[in-house]
C-alpha cells in the first residue's frame, strides 16, 4: 500500500483542517498515513518565521481557516486558544502515542478539544478529557511524555522534518517529495497514488 508521512504540530491552526480530513481522503485514495508530530517552532525559528509577531497575518489566518472549514464541511466555532502548549507537552504526548500505536486517535481528539471545546493544548484538563476515552491513564502518559525518551523522539522527528525541507505545519512527504500546507493535501495524496500530472505524463514526448 502507498504511504504518506503527515508532519504536523499540536498548536498549528491549519493542521486542524488536515487532521480532520486526511483519514477519509487517504482511505479513498488507498494510501496509508504515518502520523508524525514534530516541533514546528524550531524549524520556523531557523527559517526566521515569526508568525506571532505578525498581527495582520494572524487575523487573516483565523478567517482563512474559518472559510476553509466551511468549504470542507468541517466544524468551526471560533479561533482556538493560540499560542498554546508552551511546554510542548501535547506534542510530547504525541511521541508516546506514536510509539504505542494510538497517535491518530489522540491527535484527532486533541484538535477537536482544542478547536471545538476551547481547551488549551497540553493542559491537565485537556489531557484528562482526551486520554480517558482512549483508555490511557493521564499520570502514566504524562510521566512517559516527561521522560528523556519522549524529548529525544520529538527532536528526532523534528530533525526528520528538517531533512525534508519542511518549514511549517502541516506538511506531507511522499517518497521524498514534500508538500506544504493543508491546501496541498489533495496533491500529496495524488502523488502517493501515482495520479499526479507530473507522474502521469512521465515518459511522454
Amino acid at each position: 500500500m502507498k504511504q504518506l508521512d503527515f508532519f504536523y504540530f499540536f498548536g498549528s491552526g491549519y493542521a486542524y483542517l488536515s487532521v480532520m480530513r486526511i483519514d477519509a481522503m487517504a482511505k479513498q485514495s488507498r494510501v496509508a498515513v504515518r502520523w508524525r508530530p514534530f516541533n514546528v517552532r524550531t524549524v520556523m525559528a531557523e527559517n526566521n518565521i515569526a508568525l506571532r509577531t505578525q498581527a495582520a497575518k494572524v487575523r487573516y489566518m483565523w478567517r482563512d481557516i474559518e472559510r476553509r472549514a466551511a468549504t470542507h464541511g468541517l466544524p468551526y466555532v471560533r479561533a482556538p486558544i493560540w499560542p498554546t502548549d508552551p511546554e510542548l507537552l501535547a506534542n510530547r504526548v504525541g511521541m508516546v502515542a506514536a510509539e504505542e500505536g494510538w497517535c491518530e486517535g489522540y491527535t484527532v481528539a486533541s484538535f477537536k478539544t482544542w478547536y471545538l471545546e476551547g481547551m488549551e493544548l497540553g493542559s491537565r484538563a485537556h489531557l484528562e478529557h482526551v486520554l480517558a476515552p482512549l483508555g490511557q491513564d493521564v499520570d502514566d502518559v504524562i510521566a512517559k511524555a516527561d521522560s528523556p525518551r519522549a524529548h529525544e523522539r520529538l527532536k528526532a522527528e523534528t530533525d526528520a522534518a528538517r531533512s525534508y525541507g519542511i518549514f511549517g505545519s502541516p506538511a506531507f512527504v511522499v517518497y521524498g517529495e514534500t508538500f506544504w500546507g493543508d491546501d496541498r493535501l489533495e496533491e500529496a495524496l495524488a502523488w502517493a497514488a501515482g495520479r499526479h500530472e507530473l507522474q502521469t505524463h512521465d515518459g511522454e514526448d
